[in-house]
């Protein structure tokens, strides 16, 4: 349980869209924006429990991530899916297996495990090489899945991605649900009255794979956790008048943001 463990967080490697913000070419408010809270990486997740890092996705911003906050270990891998901007940054844990002089444990559907071997033939085929390659071993989960890890399960949590599918992760009383347009029926009753909710809130306006900030602020008002915050964000959300609407225990996600979750976030 997250109780077991002195000091536990969640911290924001990345809270933008796939494409990043500012994007390239753009010049709207919030691409030109002084505010840091606009400048937004692609999505991904770092947990922390004591000494033990268990980080969801390898955004192509990984490496550039991993210094910023700095990130010195990673004991696992989970991944929602296998878009672009999820795992593109795997090649980048090659210098964690140096560290560690160990594998690291990647945890996807199989779907996604698929995906990401056709992507990186070279870390996974076998072939012996000249150069590095991270050391890696897949694991494949399936719906209700609950993986453990240093006491404490990671429960898979089904998501609608348009008409694919994406996955969360629920540990503690905390879950990380990103890229999603609709939580099924049967993931709606295993996030009922969280601490700590992360849920897709890509624009105002509809997306047929992603759910608007209004959809998110529905689900937060149906499943009342304590905390909620929006990722996944696009260009479209300038931070600081966005926040300002926001419900009060609801907020915008952004890159460095660190949130004390289990004894940590208890005064």
């Amino acid at each position: 349980m997250l109780d077991d463990f002195e000091h536990a967080s969640i911290v924001v490697l990345g809270s933008g869209t796939s494409i990043g913000i500012p994007m390239i070419g753009c010049h709207c408010k919030t691409c030109i924006s002084d505010d840091p809270r606009d400048k937004r990486l692609r999505p991904s997740v770092l947990i922390k429990l004591d000494e033990h890092r268990i980080l969801i996705d390898t955004a192509p911003d990984f490496r550039l991530q991993a210094l910023r906050v700095p990130i010195e270990r990673i004991d696992a891998v989970f991944y929602t899916h296998s878009h672009a901007d999820h795992i593109l940054g795997l090649d980048d844990l090659r210098p964690f297996n140096f560290m560690q002089k160990s594998e690291i444990p990647i945890f996807g559907s199989p779907e996604a495990l698929d995906t990401i071997k056709n992507t990186f033939p070279y870390v996974f085929n076998g072939v012996a090489t000249q150069s590095s390659k991270p050391k890696l071993t897949p694991h494949a989960f399936a719906d209700g899945d609950r993986i453990p890890f240093f006491g404490m399960d990671f429960e898979t949590i089904k998501l609608c991605h348009g008409t694919g599918t994406a996955y969360g992760f629920k540990f503690g009383d905390c879950a990380y649900l990103t890229d999603h347009s609709a939580i099924p029926e049967e993931s709606m009753s295993r996030l009922q009255n969280l601490d700590v909710l992360f849920l897709d809130a890509l624009r105002y306006n509809p997306h047929p794979t992603h759910q608007t900030v209004e959809q998110s602020i529905r689900t937060v008002e149906r499943l009342q956790p304590k905390r909620a915050f929006f990722t996944h964000i696009s260009h479209d959300l300038l931070h600081a008048s966005v926040e300002a609407r926001l419900p009060e225990n609801v907020h915008l996600a952004y890159d460095g943001l660190e949130i004390p979750i289990g004894k940590a976030a208890r005064p």
